[in-house]
């Protein structure tokens, strides 16, 4: 999608700025997925040469707030619903409607043990604008090792991803319809890394709720 990879890199700015700080204050609160994931943002599945990095971990704030800079610019997602261990999620940047599925690792691992990173997230989007439909995307938390791939694990099915910066993406698009599926009939999908310094890390995400909350955003964004 080279064509909108600048608008698509604005929407992951301002997502990522808009509920960051909230799902924060979610993670120190509670350890149980009472209330809504965290997202991050929607992303393109092939990323653009220079896309951002995850943003540091901000001051925890009351979950319903927003930071300044998200309002001033006019973007504020709206919870469409929460569904198990997903959050689904709409917003119109610059007047393009986008929807999201969003969830948190339910654990996660380093290796060596506890090196710092930012929270990483997994989401899955569709923008009717550029007739995008549940376009998967991960935020890692950290520089991947560059040239480097990643991959997801859906119970005994393992699926390539291509890595830039702090994000992964399928590597091949014409497995991306099945990968969603598996992910629908699945338990937790576990993301493999390696870090720009050599850490390597293991995420593991509830799929708990995936299926419900991607059929809310597909109804939200058809």
């Amino acid at each position: 999608m080279h064509i909108h990879r600048q608008w698509q890199v604005a929407v992951l700015l301002l997502i990522t700025a808009a509920i960051a700080v909230p799902a924060l204050a979610q993670q120190s609160e509670a350890p149980a997925p009472a209330t809504s994931p965290t997202p991050a943002a929607p992303a393109p599945k092939k990323p653009p040469k220079h896309k951002p990095a995850a943003p540091a971990t901000a001051p925890a704030a009351a979950p319903a707030a927003a930071p300044a800079a998200a309002v001033a610019g006019g973007l504020k997602p709206t919870l469409l619903g929460q569904y198990g261990d997903w959050g689904a999620y709409t917003a119109s940047p610059g007047g393009k409607k986008i929807c999201f599925a969003i969830a948190k690792p339910s654990s996660s691992e380093t290796n060596p043990p506890n090196r710092p990173r930012n929270p990483a997230y997994m989401f899955i989007s569709s923008r009717p604008a550029d007739k995008v439909s549940n376009e998967v995307s991960i935020i890692i938390g950290y520089p991947f090792k560059p040239n480097s791939e990643a991959t997801v694990d859906i119970g005994s099915t393992s699926f390539a991803l291509y890595t830039q910066q702090d994000g992964a993406w399928i590597k091949n698009a014409a497995e991306e319809a099945h990968m969603v599926e598996a992910m629908r009939a699945g338990q937790s999908a576990v993301v493999k890394g390696a870090s720009a310094k050599g850490t390597r890390t293991t995420d593991t995400f509830s799929l708990r709720g995936l299926g419900q909350a991607l059929d809310r955003t597909d109804q939200d964004c058809k």
